[in-house]
């Protein structure tokens, strides 16, 4: 139990402050004095501290208790949370912007390693809680920064900002309670060398896939609601509509694994989230007052693509080990590419004036995501692209476990 109140409460920090910035940009782009095309990097520093520091987990954890490295890193979110919200320039606004991304980036990759220990078969169950706070997290950011910066008056967003913190410092006490292993010390695992992912090409097409569907979402969590503002909309009924399209995202994060597991529904399911994306990004270009919660709906619809990818990395390799691998290089190059959509969309509005600059690159995102989606989709482990990650016995299938329904998914990667 306490384990578990520990990943649910750091699943709720995971997205508190990436989402709380996107509805009073405005603000800080005046309190700071600074430009669209800075407001644009500080949009994607969040991707580009999930892509470098996200590499860090595994040596960290191989070193440290797992659950002291989450304290750690939740810790000094905190202290980033209120040093960015104190912040007088735009520097140390960025430095503490990336120590508050320590505590999102290592979440990121080790809580479902910690998942799978404690709750060997409770998997599903824990992912999609934690997955399910971590989306709560994000929709109560979305909609509570704006009043709460409103309610304060002058410098209000430093205070909306800054509240974050006491979530991270509640979720750091219970790991320092949790005892070492869960059932006495286990042996290590066999290394996967990162490194020989290189060579295969699914890897690459999930690492673009889970890149372009993260970039789509960045720019919806970073921009929309200043471009909801510039149209006309206010800042308070922005963030609500940017925490509607988060609240879309709660249901799906249970749904969309139980679906993607089964090879038959993936394309179909592929191309319904494109619909969705195309539907939602038109609505928001052609009538962006009008309807605006079915766009942003439709948006946050599309965004399923992150539960699909998350459940695909699952199927896509044979033993533990090397999903581990492939998780982790899937994330770290996937955020590194999903981080040039959020700047690009600051830096084409501050030569532009507009917004054109932002379309077209998630309509360019959207179609790389179909085909990507549509390669990756097809039935086929990294394990057979690079015969050196096989397991130890040389078997050509095993059984692996997909995490975020209700129960877990076995897939016997040996049957069509």
């Amino acid at each position: 139990m306490l384990v578990a109140v520990a990943i649910v409460l750091t699943g709720f920090n995971l997205r508190t402050a990436v989402n709380g910035v996107g509805p009073v940009l405005q603000e800080i782009e005046t309190g700071l004095g600074i430009s669209s095309g800075a407001a644009g990097l500080i949009t994607t520093m969040p991707l580009l501290c999930f892509a470098a520091i996200g590499f860090a987990g595994p040596p960290l954890a191989a070193r440290f208790r797992d659950g002291h490295v989450l304290a750690a890193a939740l810790l000094v979110m905190a202290v980033g949370v209120v040093g960015r919200a104190v912040a007088p320039s735009f520097w140390l606004f960025l430095l503490g912007t990336v120590a508050t991304m320590v505590g999102g980036a290592l979440g990121n990759v080790l809580l479902p390693g910690i998942v799978k220990h404690w709750f060997p078969h409770r998997t599903g169950l824990m992912v999609g809680a934690y997955s399910t706070t971590m989306a709560i997290g994000g929709a109560v950011a979305s909609t509570a920064t704006a009043p709460i910066a409103a309610s304060v008056g002058a410098d209000g967003w430093r205070w909306a900002l800054g509240v974050w913190a006491v979530f991270a410092v509640l979720a750091v006490a219970p790991w320092l309670l949790v005892p070492r292993r869960a059932g006495g010390t286990s042996g290590p695992a066999p290394a996967v060398r990162l490194r020989a992912l290189v060579r295969s090409s699914l890897a690459w097409q999930l690492a673009i896939f889970f890149g372009l569907q993260a970039m789509q979402a960045y720019v919806i969590v970073g921009w929309t609601a200043q471009y909801l503002r510039d149209e006309g909309m206010s800042a308070a009924a922005a963030g609500v509509l940017v925490g509607v399209n988060a609240l879309i995202v709660i249901p799906l994060n249970a749904l969309v694994p139980s679906g993607a597991v089964r090879q038959s529904w993936q394309r179909p399911m592929l191309v319904g989230f494109m619909a969705c994306y195309l539907a939602g990004w038109t609505g928001l270009l052609l009538a962006p007052l009008t309807l605006t919660w079915l766009w942003m709906s439709l948006l946050g619809v599309g965004m399923g693509t992150f539960a699909m990818v998350l459940s695909l990395l699952g199927l896509r390799a044979r033993t533990p080990e090397t999903v581990n691998a492939l998780s982790t290089v899937v994330q770290g190059w996937g955020y590194a590419i999903a981080a040039a959509g959020p700047v690009l969309v600051g830096l084409l509005r501050g030569l532009t004036g507009g917004y054109t600059g932002m379309f077209v690159l998630v309509y360019a995102g959207v179609a790389g995501l179909f085909v990507t989606g549509w390669l990756v989709c097809a039935d086929r482990q990294v394990d057979d692209e690079v015969p050196g990650l096989q397991g130890p016995d040389g078997a050509r299938g095993t059984q692996v476990e997909a995490a975020g329904v209700e129960a877990p998914v076995v897939v016997d990667t040996t049957r069509g």
